[in-house]
């Protein structure tokens, strides 16, 4: 096992404002570049469903159905994407026999600190991986998401990894590191020391140590039927020998739990979103809309 003291640089000075703003820019158009051809084909299909106008009018109305139901508009519109079009029988409603549940609970910890706000998606997954980081101790992590369009995951939450780190592994494939893994099998992957672990390729690698992690541990989000709905990982400073069962069994009760409440929203929430999105089509067919 490689000394930690091997891997302590000196300390760096913060990086000048401009340079922060170049990389907060250049991530943002990163971001645009893989969303925007998502949005450009919900759009098509949205005006050739309506029979809209143009291109903005169908944006609006995804605008307006995103806002309503506070879904991202990344999510809408790979929803829009992949499910099955309306039956023109059940006009208006989309989902016609679908059973509305009310959404699981959440008892870790972080949860209960939320104040009750449960039905966003981005709340609780920050509250997941707050809860992946008080049992592991550390303050190094990041949640994840399954990239519906592209496969493999898509970074939606970190903290304490630096720019670099986000930028490389804003979207992973399905091989060459510890989360790819852990998606692919649905159990928990450690990686005890990032420089010799023969799991990671070797630019995954070289990235996670410059992030300062020496070790790694990868929870699957996971469904009762062992569907992975998502991932939350949690970096370390220095080399570990294994997590602990406890350790291990609250971070297979986190995943259960977080995982059913994937499911739930994916099946009412987002399908709330897509029939408030196609009642609003319904309405407005044939007609121009702007956005807001």
């Amino acid at each position: 096992m490689t000394d930690q003291t091997d891997h302590q640089t000196d300390h760096q000075p913060p990086p000048h404002p401009d340079l922060a703003r170049l990389h907060a820019e250049l991530r943002h158009l990163r971001a645009r570049a893989h969303t925007h051809p998502l949005i450009s084909q919900a759009q098509g299909i949205l005006q050739e469903r309506y029979t809209l106008p143009d291109g903005e009018s169908a944006f609006a109305l995804l605008q307006r159905a995103s806002q309503q139901h506070n879904v991202r508009m990344r999510l809408l519109v790979e929803a829009v994407i992949r499910t099955p079009q309306p039956d023109p029988c059940h006009h208006p409603l989309w989902f016609p026999r679908r059973t509305r549940l009310p959404a699981p609970p959440l008892t870790y910890e972080a949860a209960r600190r939320t104040n009750g706000d449960a039905l966003h998606q981005g709340t609780v997954l920050r509250s997941v991986l707050s809860q992946l980081l008080a049992v592991t101790g550390t303050d190094m992590g990041n949640v994840q998401l399954p990239d519906r369009v592209r496969g493999g995951l898509r970074l939606e939450h970190h903290t304490g990894l630096s720019e670099e780190f986000v930028d490389f592994f804003a979207h992973v494939g399905e091989e060459g590191t510890s989360c790819a893994e852990a998606a692919r099998i649905v159990s928990q992957v450690t990686i005890r020391n990032i420089e010799s672990d023969p799991l990671l390729d070797e630019p995954s690698r070289r990235a996670i140590l410059e992030a300062g992690s020496r070790a790694s541990h990868s929870a699957p989000l996971f469904t009762p039927a062992g569907v992975c709905l998502g991932m939350v990982s949690a970096h370390m400073e220095s080399p570990v020998r294994a997590m602990t069962t406890a350790q291990s069994a609250a971070m297979t009760e986190l995943g259960a739990q977080a995982g059913q409440w994937l499911a739930w929203y994916n099946r009412t929430v987002l399908l709330d979103a897509l029939e408030y999105l196609h009642a609003l089509g319904t309405r407005r067919r044939g007609t121009a809309s702007r956005r807001r």
